[in-house]
């Protein structure tokens, strides 16, 4: 009797290897960085990114705070897989309206109003000419739909819930999501949730100024936009920031539950530890709060060393005597 075995094999430029011994022979050097990595995986690099927030490329910790790497082996692992590189590629190729209509073969319009009822997700998203906001969807994901729901094709129209707009919505989550996927930190995973609650519900939750200030450093970049424009700033901060109450509860529920394990992990940095020039940068996308890092609790709130962030003695007297006017002067009463 013959007995047929299926050989999956890693293609190279000058060898065609097994899989697993390609696997086994793997070298274990230090992880390649993300260009690196995107070039040995034959990827662009918006590719390679999406890979990475999808899950698709698994990732290790950079030094220090730098980018998330990739180990050789996992670089050997995708290129055993099959249909590589373009199946990698097509798992990560995104369209917008016109094509994603295209690929449905349905018309832009009946495309729009699918995406506005929340049939599925944008993964991306960017700001046109016009400062309007694009949206990009996974290829992947609508072909998944036209098959699972091919009513949806045809027929009457869908019409949006109440005519709202869940597109935004959906990105939002869809965003934290990846967000966490790319990180170990805790304090990384609460700082992409806050970026979506604005500086009144940032302060209710987060009354400690060095925590809000620790959070901002880490708030996620939405994207760059070029030339930069407070018109185009107020989209983008619109866009990231939670504006129905359901959703805004959703995400002060998630931010309490984030800050609870990131304090479990350490506390935020105090200037005792960490006085940086990012100390006093500007909010980040998302966040509106101007809070400087020396404004006190709110009130009723919990204390500095209750929050997670220790103030020594000697840092304390020093704030003290920096808000003193002079000699025998009032001391103002701190902002909140």
């Amino acid at each position: 009797m013959t007995v047929f075995t299926s050989v999956t094999t890693v293609t190279t430029k000058n060898a065609v290897v097994p899989a697993a011994v390609a696997g086994a022979a793997a070298p274990a050097g230090p992880p390649l960085a993300p260009g690196v990595a995107a070039r040995e995986l034959e990827l662009k690099r918006a590719e390679f990114e999406l890979a990475v927030q999808l899950g698709h490329i698994r990732t290790v910790p950079g030094p220090g705070r730098g980018h998330r790497r990739v180990t050789a082996r996992e670089v050997v692992r995708l290129r055993a897989a099959e249909g590589f590189p373009e199946g990698l590629r097509e798992r990560v190729r995104t369209v917008g309206t016109a094509e994603g209509a295209e690929l449905l073969g349905i018309a832009p319009g009946r495309f729009t109003r699918l995406a506005r009822a929340g049939r599925f997700a944008p993964v991306r998203c960017y700001l046109n000419r016009y400062r309007a906001v694009v949206w990009l969807y996974l290829a992947d994901e609508l072909v998944e739909l036209a098959l699972r729901r091919p009513e949806l094709l045809g027929g009457r129209h869908p019409e949006p819930d109440r005519d709202q707009d869940w597109r935004p919505r959906n990105w939002r989550a869809r965003r934290i999501a990846m967000l966490a996927r790319q990180t170990d930190d805790q304090w990384e995973l609460a700082a992409a949730v806050a970026g979506t609650l604005d500086s009144a519900h940032l302060a209710h939750i987060v009354p400690d100024p060095y925590e809000r200030a620790h959070l901002r450093r880490l708030c996620p970049e939405t994207f760059r936009v070029h030339p930069e424009s407070p018109t185009a700033r107020g989209v983008i901060d619109a866009l990231v920031l939670a504006d129905e109450p359901d959703e805004i509860d959703w995400c002060r529920l998630r931010l309490v539950e984030a800050l609870a394990d990131a304090r479990d992990q350490g506390p935020a940095p105090s200037p005792a530890f960490d006085a940086g020039p990012t100390l006093n940068a500007g909010p980040a996308p998302g966040d509106l709060s101007t809070d400087a890092p020396e404004a006190a609790p709110a009130a009723g709130g919990p204390s500095f060393r209750q929050a997670g962030a220790p103030v020594r003695r000697s840092v304390l007297g020093r704030l003290r005597r920096g808000r003193q006017p002079g000699r025998g002067g009032r001391r103002p009463a701190p902002s909140s």
